[in-house]
């Protein structure tokens, strides 16, 4: 299991996949709303979405855990 962090402290503009879903290195799994710019989260490596921690319109800190990959 690989889990992703927030890189910045705003909160969770739009969430691009969903629990299940395989995604490839690269590709954006949401974005984070942060002083008016939008700072995609993308998937370090090809996986399966395991658990989503956070949802749309959720406040986030830096360093926050957001979800996880298999």
């Amino acid at each position: 299991m690989q889990k992703i962090y927030s890189e910045v402290s705003g909160s969770i503009w739009k969430v691009e996949v969903v629990a299940g879903q395989t995604v490839a290195a690269g590709d954006v799994l949401m974005i984070v709303e942060s002083m008016k710019m939008e700072i995609p989260v993308e998937s370090p490596s090809a996986g399966t979405v395991r658990d989503l921690l956070v949802a749309e319109g959720e406040a986030v800190q830096d360093g926050q855990w957001l979800l996880s990959l298999d």
